[in-house]
């Protein structure tokens, strides 16, 4: 049964959570729970610190602008350098995205002059909340490049993994005490039951404090709008596409699904949502939603 608090898979509040100066315990707890998984090809010695990287300013623009928000970004003790992504909405390129997202923190880790050895390594961690590789039934999957026949690693340099959030729920039983990934997930799950969320959170100490940060940003009440303008864009996509569904029963799937991306559009469009965004989460042109 899912219960009333807030949801920490919100772009926005994720962002808040773990990708703020001063988040750095939760972070890195979350990276070790991530990468010191039993079974991965390329073992990782705990991570004892990381550097968040701020790289933007949460101005109104950039809150609207969903592709410029989260990620949250870090430099490891070690001189890694990570990148975190939340994706509640299957838009069909994750794969791709995830490459682009690794291949720019690749290239902002280069400076002029540099020997591409000293190059770091590359950590891409995707959360996406749909059913994602649907061949593979655990929640968990991580992606290294190797030679194909050979299994030989190529290099580290690229490292690639995904948590499934409706897999994760799928699971009979979950196993909280010994796996801290799973305890993080449980918390970040709005739908997970509440004396197995506080259950976790007694058991991990990072958990807490992220726990108390989200509990500051229901008290900040431009924080707590923009994370409700952000469930909302949420809503109207999916009744959108619910709409569409329906109308694609009765008129033909084109028509249906044209008409449930107009629907979007006004919906977005009359809660001030900015039209860049609106443009990309529905692939209607910026001049055919100004005339809404």
């Amino acid at each position: 049964m899912a219960n009333n608090r807030l949801n920490p898979l919100n772009d926005y509040l994720f962002f808040k959570i773990m990708g703020e100066k001063g988040d750095e315990e939760q972070l890195c707890a979350f990276l070790n729970a991530v990468l010191g998984r039993d079974g991965q090809a390329v073992r990782h010695d705990p991570i004892e610190s990381v550097e968040i990287i701020e790289n933007k300013t949460l101005s109104a623009e950039i809150l609207g602008d969903k592709t410029s928000i989260l990620d949250v970004r870090a430099r490891t003790c070690r001189g890694e350098r990570a990148n975190i992504e939340v994706q509640l909405r299957n838009q069909g390129n994750m794969d791709r995205r995830s490459l682009f997202y690794w291949s720019s923190e690749f290239s902002r880790g280069m400076e002029a002059g540099w020997d591409y050895r000293e190059a770091p390594n590359v950590i891409a961690i995707n959360i996406v909340n749909y059913e994602f590789l649907p061949g593979i039934p655990e929640f968990y999957t991580s992606f290294h490049i190797w030679e194909d026949r050979q299994r030989v690693l190529l290099t580290e340099a690229l490292e690639i993994h995904f948590i499934d959030m409706v897999k994760f729920r799928c699971m009979a039983e979950r196993d909280i005490r010994n796996d801290p990934l799973q305890r993080w997930l449980t918390w970040f799950d709005r739908e997970s039951p509440q004396p197995l969320v506080e259950e976790a959170m007694k058991m991990d100490a990072a958990i807490q404090k992220a726990a108390e940060k989200m509990e500051y940003v229901t008290i900040d009440k431009e924080a707590l709008r923009v994370y409700q303008m952000r469930e909302m864009a949420l809503s109207d996509w999916t009744s959108g596409l619910n709409h569409a569904r329906e109308e694609g029963e009765k008129t033909g799937w084109k028509k249906g699904r044209e008409e449930g991306k107009w629907e979007v559009a006004a919906k977005m469009r009359r809660r001030g949502v900015p039209m860049s965004q609106i443009a990309e989460d529905t692939g209607l042109s910026v001049e055919d939603i100004a005339k809404l």
